[in-house]
């Protein structure tokens, strides 16, 4: 039995800085609140989105 090649887990983007700034986003991993409570939900195409759309626009705005 094979593995396919497009098989990606997307681990969360979490770095143990748990922490939420005034606007409601993660000090460390830059993910909304229910971005976090929803990760687990999430299918691999929701969190590809949020990790390489949402949260480095979040990123840049913060510098």
């Amino acid at each position: 039995m094979s593995v396919s090649s497009s098989f990606r887990a997307v681990l969360s983007p979490c770095i143990g800085v748990c922490s939420l700034d005034p606007s409601g986003f993660c000090e460390g991993c830059h993910r909304s609140v229910a971005e976090i409570a929803r990760w687990s939900q999430m299918n691999d195409d929701e969190r590809l989105h949020v990790m390489e759309v949402e949260l480095p626009r979040r990123e840049a705005l913060r510098v």
